[in-house]
């Protein structure tokens, strides 16, 4: 968390950024946890002056794009956020982007309760190499049926921790991969290659979904508070959540105690009913 449909939510978010002139950026006074940065502060003078041309999304990444090609990238990995407004708290402010308008002062600003997200600013050279090579996976909302089940064709792994792998599809993350396997009817713990041509139909379908759905409501704010649009407002998704975080609460559609169990390392939930294993898998 933040996942997809949050990242995405973002980077809508501060879309009013196009076409505005970058004034300065740097950190921000912070005693918490340092962000990574990189390169250092110092080789981040040449984007002054640039043009803010698009703002794009590449799995869980925010991208600023500039005239002269560069690139902003953040990531806010468990707890960051990309802001137009005040921020939650102010002491965990990490990241400012001073920007020009001609009306008022415009501040883009990079949030991280825990400090574990990254700014960073590549040449278009350095981010081709990075994202467009392979390491990253194609989009969940762009990949193609057919694509789909072919990234995890012969994968062994249960399909809920494979879906996880951002090396193989980018953007779906704990929470929603138990949310869409709950609409698809299977359970988290069968084999990547146990699953049928309908499954992975069902599975793909209930994904797109999913994710399209969690992005009109602009993303799912939890218990914790943590996550917030780029006008510092809470998501809505989380009222519509039918598995994620409700152990032991009953089934919307059957009646029965949701489960939780761990795989790699991660909490997932699931209704024994709707989606029970295969009999020969019991």
């Amino acid at each position: 968390m933040p996942e997809l449909p949050e990242v995405e939510t973002m980077r809508r978010g501060i879309a009013s950024i196009v076409g505005r002139k970058i004034v300065s950026v740097g950190r921000l006074p912070c005693e918490r946890r340092p962000i990574g940065v990189t390169p250092e502060l110092d080789r981040w003078r040449r984007v002054v002056g640039c043009v803010i041309t698009a703002v794009e999304r590449v799995g869980k990444r925010v991208v600023v794009v500039l005239a002269s090609g560069d690139r902003m990238i953040f990531e806010p990995r468990m707890t960051g956020l990309v802001l137009l407004v005040d921020p939650p708290t102010t002491d965990h402010l990490r990241f400012c982007v001073d920007l020009s308008t001609p009306r008022q002062p415009l501040q883009l600003l990079y949030w991280d309760r825990r400090g574990l997200g990254s700014v960073r600013l590549m040449t278009d050279a350095e981010f081709a190499a990075t994202f467009l090579t392979g390491k990253v996976g194609p989009d969940a909302l762009a990949i193609s049926r057919r694509d789909f089940s072919g990234r995890f064709a012969g994968c062994r792994q249960p399909i809920k921790v494979a879906l996880l792998d951002q090396r193989r599809l980018a953007g779906v993350g704990n929470l929603y991969a138990s949310e869409l396997l709950f609409l698809a009817g299977v359970h988290p713990t069968t084999p990547c290659d146990g699953l049928t041509a309908e499954q992975w139909d069902e599975i793909h379908r209930r994904m797109r979904k999913v994710l399209l759905t969690a992005i009109r409501h602009e993303g799912s704010t939890l218990s914790d508070g943590t996550y917030r649009t780029a006008l510092n407002q809470a998501g809505g998704y989380q009222n519509h959540h039918r598995v994620y975080d409700r152990a032991a609460l009953p089934c919307s559609t059957c009646g029965q105690p949701i489960e939780r169990i761990v795989q790699a390392q991660r909490s997932t939930f699931f209704c024994p009913q709707c989606q029970s294993l295969p009999r020969e898998e019991n």
